[in-house]
Parts: C-alpha cells; sequence; structure tokens
C-alpha cells in the first residue's frame, strides 16, 4: 500500500469517529497530506502553522492510535508545513502567536454559523482561529481580538464561535455590543443609593457569571472613561477565572488610541487576527453561496455575478444588497429574467460614482491610447489594424485582469465586443507575456499610472 492510500484510509477513518465533528475535520484534516515515512516518523503536510499546533495539542493521540490501526505500526507524527519542506526548517509553534444552561439570552443570531462563513485567502486564518476557540473555550488564544473594517465578517466570526460552543459545549455566551455595555453601566450610575446595590449585582452576574463574553465594537468606549474602569475590572474577573473573552473593533488595539493603555494591553496578551477584504475569487464564491442559499441559483447568470463582485471588492454586505437589489429589480419589471443590462440599470445608483465600472476603464483607455499614440475612438473601433488591434488587446487584458471587470462590461465600453472576444483578447496576451518581457514592461508601466 503507497502512502497515497495509506493516508486516504486513514482520513477515512478520522472522518467516522465520533471525537470529530465534520466542522472539525474539514479544517483541521481535509487538506492534509502524508508526506513520507522514514522508520517510526511518519511525516504530514498541514496548510498553516496553526494546523500544526491544533492538531499536534488536541488530536494527536487520536491520529497515532487511528494511524496504528491503519498500518499495523506505531509511527510518532512529525507535522510541518510546505514552507518548512522546500526550506528544510522546522519552526515552534510553541514560540510563536498561532496562534445545563438556564433560560439565558446569549443574544446569539442563528443564522451566522461556520458553515455558511465563505472561507476564502483572506479569511481563512481568522476562521481557523476561531473554531480554535469555539473547541476550546478559555485555554487557548484568550482574549481573542478580531479585527477588520465594517463588512468584512467579524460579526459573523463572532456569533459563529458562540452558536459553535453553546451547541458543542453547553457553555453560557454572552455576546454584546460596546453601546449595550455602555448603556447598562450607564443605568447602574443613575439609580438611587437605595437601589444601586442590586443593580451593581445584577450588573455583576451579567457580565462576570458566564463562560464566554464577546464584545463587538470595541473603539465605541474610547469616550466613556467610567465604563472603561468597570470593563477592566470585568476583563480582570474573566481572564483571571479562565473564561474566554472575545473583542472585535475597526482597528487594531495598538491603534485605539482614546482607550486606556491598560486595556490596549490586556488586548494584546491572547492572539490578535485581522480580516482583510476578500479578493475577486473569494467575492464570487460568496456571492455563489449568497444566491444558493436564496435558491437563485439557475436563474442567476455568471456575467451578472462578476458584474457585482467587481464593483463591491471591500464590503460583504454591500454583496448582499446587491443582490437583492436586482432579485427586486427584476421582479418589479413583471418577473423580468435576470440579465446583465437590468443588472447595471438597478445597480446604477448603488455602486456609486467612486467605484464605477466605467470610470477605471475609461482610464486605462485613454493611459493606452496615449502609450501607442492612437485615440480611444481606435480602440472602441472595428478596425483590426495590429497597431491598434494589439493596443486594444492590452487594454482588454488590463480591464480584466488588473480591474478584475466582467468580460461583458468591457465587451459594451470597447464599442460592443462580444464577451467572447474579449476573453480571446485577455488569452493572447497572457500568452504573449509568458515569452516576452519587453510586453510585461510596457503593461506594468500602464498599470503603474492607474489611480
Amino acid at each position: 500500500m503507497d502512502i497515497n492510500n495509506i493516508w486516504n484510509s486513514f482520513l477515512d477513518k478520522i472522518k467516522n469517529n465520533e471525537n470529530v465533528s465534520p466542522m472539525s475535520y474539514e479544517t483541521w484534516f481535509s487538506k492534509t497530506i502524508l508526506y513520507e515515512l522514514d522508520e517510526n516518523l511518519a511525516t504530514v503536510i498541514v496548510p498553516m502553522h496553526v494546523h500544526k499546533k491544533h492538531l499536534k495539542e488536541n488530536y494527536n493521540d487520536i491520529i497515532e492510535e487511528t494511524f496504528t490501526d491503519v498500518t499495523g505500526s506505531n509511527f510518532k507524527i512529525n507535522y510541518l508545513t510546505e514552507e518548512e519542506v522546500e526550506k528544510n526548517i522546522n519552526i515552534n509553534t510553541d514560540d510563536v502567536g498561532v496562534p445545563n444552561i438556564d433560560s439565558f439570552e446569549s443574544n446569539l443570531k442563528d443564522h451566522y454559523n461556520f458553515d455558511n462563513f465563505v472561507v476564502g485567502e483572506s479569511n481563512k486564518f481568522a476562521h481557523a482561529t476561531a473554531l480554535v476557540v469555539g473547541e476550546k473555550p478559555g485555554t487557548m488564544y484568550n482574549p481573542l481580538f478580531i479585527y477588520a473594517s465594517s463588512g468584512l465578517g467579524k460579526t459573523h466570526l463572532m456569533h459563529a464561535i458562540g452558536n459553535y460552543i453553546t451547541i458543542n459545549n453547553k457553555k453560557r455566551v454572552l455576546y454584546v455590543s460596546s453601546e449595550k455595555f455602555v448603556s447598562d453601566f450607564i443605568n447602574i450610575t443613575k439609580k438611587t443609593n437605595k437601589d444601586n446595590f442590586d443593580n451593581v449585582e445584577f450588573f455583576k452576574r451579567k457580565y462576570r457569571d458566564v463562560d464566554v463574553l464577546m464584545i463587538d465594537d470595541i473603539q465605541y468606549l474610547g469616550n466613556a472613561e467610567k465604563t472603561q474602569q468597570e470593563f477592566f475590572n470585568t476583563f480582570n474577573d474573566l481572564y483571571g477565572n479562565n473564561k474566554q473573552i472575545i473583542i472585535s473593533s475597526d482597528r487594531s488595539p495598538d491603534d485605539l488610541k482614546l482607550l486606556e493603555d491598560r486595556l490596549r494591553t490586556r488586548f494584546n496578551w491572547g492572539l490578535t487576527i485581522d480580516i482583510k477584504p476578500p479578493d475577486f475569487s473569494h467575492r464570487m464564491d460568496i456571492i455563489n453561496k449568497k444566491i444558493e442559499s436564496n435558491g437563485l441559483n439557475t436563474n442567476f447568470p455568471q456575467d451578472v455575478k462578476e458584474y457585482i463582485a467587481s464593483n463591491c471588492t471591500s464590503d460583504i454586505r454591500k454583496i448582499e444588497g446587491a443582490i437583492t437589489r436586482v432579485v427586486a429589480y427584476a421582479t418589479m419589471m413583471n418577473g423580468s429574467n435576470i440579465t446583465f443590462d437590468l443588472a447595471m440599470e438597478s445597480l446604477k445608483d448603488y455602486f456609486g460614482e467612486c467605484i464605477s465600472s466605467k470610470n477605471k476603464i475609461d482610464q486605462v483607455q485613454q493611459l493606452v491610447a496615449k502609450n501607442y499614440n492612437i485615440t480611444v475612438e481606435d480602440l472602441k473601433s472595428k478596425r483590426r489594424t495590429s497597431n491598434i488591434s494589439v493596443p486594444r488587446q492590452i487594454a482588454m487584458y488590463i480591464c480584466r485582469v488588473f480591474l478584475e471587470k466582467p468580460l461583458p462590461k468591457i465587451g459594451i465600453e470597447f464599442g460592443g465586443k462580444d464577451h467572447t472576444t474579449v476573453m480571446h483578447s485577455v488569452d493572447k496576451i497572457k500568452k504573449e507575456l509568458k515569452t516576452n518581457k519587453e510586453l510585461e514592461k510596457e503593461i506594468n508601466k500602464i498599470i503603474s499610472k492607474i489611480r
């Protein structure tokens, strides 16, 4: 039996192991590879250092026992990333930051979970780390600090952690916004002395008699000095009792200048993770997931998806809004089929001028025309002489690859060309770039001038 068959048999057994949930299997095991067997050592390649650390600390006994069952021999498991294999190094993850309930209002939203959180390059580390915290709350990465711009999924991720913990660990989870924390604190300070003691005790029980406390948008504590003091006391109480603390913000702890230094220091005690804006491929995955969950996949053309993905570059909520807007517009138009033209019409005011496809494509056309001493009208014309067709192909290539514009949209802006014509032009330039270094320099020079 070769090592591929050995590992496939191993993964089948792990997948059916009652101690490994489907979500845990998908996150920690599905992308692992058995690299080599050397005497009593099995080397396994994992995607990231967080996998290496988590498998070693939480699943190693199950892995070694299952591997022995498959091979009939005792092996120690050595976990390495691809980078470590290629460079023949081994990074110690211990030294790096890879990081029955009574009626209780957790404030968690059930529809936010790990299953519908779309993972891509920009958030895969955040997702993996969040699942670690969900599986072992209070024992790893405490506090967990998540920061990202608005609309990139940090709130979704917090609810997913909370829902996972309540379902699988039966622990008490409380999710609140920082505004709610401030409001609750202000309410107890407004009470008369006669009533105040009971209200203070209620406040403390609410925020400290939990296993997991989640505070969303912590930056809004910035102008509330007395509330910061109370949160500092709450943090210390929870942390001292090994209770999990999860905090989110629109900026890193070091950039929260209005918060006290002692709070910012504590936020850095655990693990800080950020979520970047999704790339084009990731945005397409998000769109497909949203459309599928609403049962619209058969009625949503590919070019419309690409149009939305090209214009909604930094806010997932804007993607959801665009899909809803297109569907609603088609319904109002007596149930019309969703087409590219209909999508453009329904979204013309939604995206706004600052991210208008046309503005960027216009700029590319002007730069290319100037560079090759022709006119923009030449690029949009049907003329096929080489002094015009080659610049036109270059301009289409930049619009598609660099600006990530949809093929139909590019075709429209280049004089009504068919999307297959655009695709042919892009492929031709891609092929030429493999051998033509001068062309590569020329295109990079044009790209560098795009605002």
